[in-house]
């Protein structure tokens, strides 16, 4: 589903988005809102998965990245 909203920009931000769509880079200006869009969730998304991961405490010493690995697949296969 596809909707349109109207936002406002600065005219830096502005001159920004005719840049990349002038450089060919883009199709259109929301061609370029909507990649800063799904970076900004992908970004929110890896904060909220690097909080939750300092939350969760230290690992036991001697911990291998496959052991590491080995549980979370485990956990998956296993809820």
């Amino acid at each position: 589903m596809a909707g349109k909203i109207s936002i406002s920009i600065t005219d830096e931000h502005a001159a920004l988005l005719q840049e990349a769509v002038g450089s060919g880079d883009y199709a259109s200006t929301s061609e370029v809102i909507r990649e800063a869009l799904r970076e900004w969730r992908a970004r929110r998304t890896l904060g909220q998965l690097w909080d939750e991961g300092l939350a969760s405490g230290s690992c036991e010493p001697g911990t291998t990245m496959a052991d590491i690995k080995r549980e979370a697949r485990s956990r998956r296969n296993h809820p």
